[in-house]
């Protein structure tokens, strides 16, 4: 709007010139025309700025009035079993995040308890949202998903996610000290399994090294750390939840590649004899996984171990001869 404003301004002007000079009419006559042409012009500038005021106030609206739409998280009744085995199965599971567009289609697969099973695909082929089914972040369109042989609607929502640690690629730390940000699955860990569990991760020398140690504390985001450090935080919580399952989102995709080798030493110990489902796009990390499973747009493309599935040269290979030839997957 300004430069339309502008524009009839130079053309007002430039019109006007050239008619006093023929002398058709006066100096005053334009004058008077370029301050009717400002004039006209602020108001509709006004009405422009009020109407980009206005679409960014419907688009807040809609999003608070989503939320006031959503159903409560339907509470557990009082005879919700405690969780029991670690064997995962998805059953024909059908999901959208809107009406209409799905991301899930028909999927089936079964993680059988105390193995690792790799998640692989590109950005938004459904992953994570499969962690995030699990983890009843989401209930299905429809199908199911079963937990030790049981549909997880059955289970409260309390002892299913007490029985399974997440390692994010986004690491959730509070602005709290470093204990209470370990213990936060489990608050009665001791000292010593706090610190046992930060040997097991790698990083027990950073606790060590901060002011006050355990009771050291740390910004929102853990902002005065690395992102390698924050992660390794992560996964020494993870240890000390002690969880029957363990999801790992990426858990490796901001770190150096020493650190990434030392975090995979750690994650060995921590995944034997717990079913764990490991989402990576660095191939390398999941070499050894008892099962990898090639997402593409919410289908499995294809699955087997590792070896097998460079052996069909399908678009794991694609993926695994993409990456280590130095491109982007």
């Amino acid at each position: 709007m300004n430069a339309i404003g502008n524009i009839s301004f130079v053309i007002v002007a430039a019109f006007g010139g050239w008619l006093a000079f023929k002398g058709i009419i006066t100096v005053g006559v334009i004058a008077a025309f370029l301050m009717y042409v400002r004039q006209f012009s602020r108001p509709v500038n006004e009405l422009s700025m009020v109407y980009g005021q206005l679409q960014t106030a419907v688009a807040g609206a809609e999003r608070v009035f989503y939320i006031l739409d959503q159903k409560p998280e339907p509470k557990d009744g009082a005879e919700a079993p405690v969780i029991s085995g670690s064997e995962v199965e998805f059953r024909h599971v059908n999901f959208s995040y809107e009406p209409g567009h799905p991301v899930i289609h028909d999927l089936s697969l079964t993680v059988p308890a105390g193995k690792k099973v790799a998640l692989v695909g590109a950005t938004g082929s459904g992953k994570t949202t499969l962690s995030n089914l699990l983890l009843r972040f989401y209930e299905p369109d429809s199908g199911s998903i079963l937990v030790g042989g049981h549909d997880i609607r059955g289970y409260s929502h309390q002892s299913l996610r007490q029985r399974i640690a997440v390692v994010l690629q986004d690491t959730v730390l509070f602005s709290d000290t470093v204990r209470n940000n370990l213990s936060y699955g489990k608050r009665d860990a001791t000292d010593e399994e706090l610190m046992r569990a930060s040997e097991m991760s790698h990083c027990d020398d950073l606790i060590r090294a901060l002011p006050g140690g355990l009771d050291a504390r740390i910004g929102r985001g853990g902002v005065t750390l690395s992102a390698g450090e924050r992660q390794l935080l992560a996964i020494a919580r993870a240890f000390v939840a002690n969880p029957d399952i363990l999801i790992l989102d990426e858990a490796t995709s901001s770190v150096d590649t020493r650190t990434e080798k030392s975090i995979q030493r750690a994650m060995q110990r921590v995944m034997e004899r717990r079913t764990s489902i490991v989402i990576a796009h660095r191939l390398s990390t999941i070499e050894d996984a008892d099962l990898v499973v090639v997402m593409d747009s919410g289908r499995i493309a294809e699955s087997g171990t590792h070896e097998e599935l460079l052996t069909r040269r399908g678009r794991y290979a694609e993926l695994y001869e993409a990456q280590f030839a130095g491109k982007e997957i």
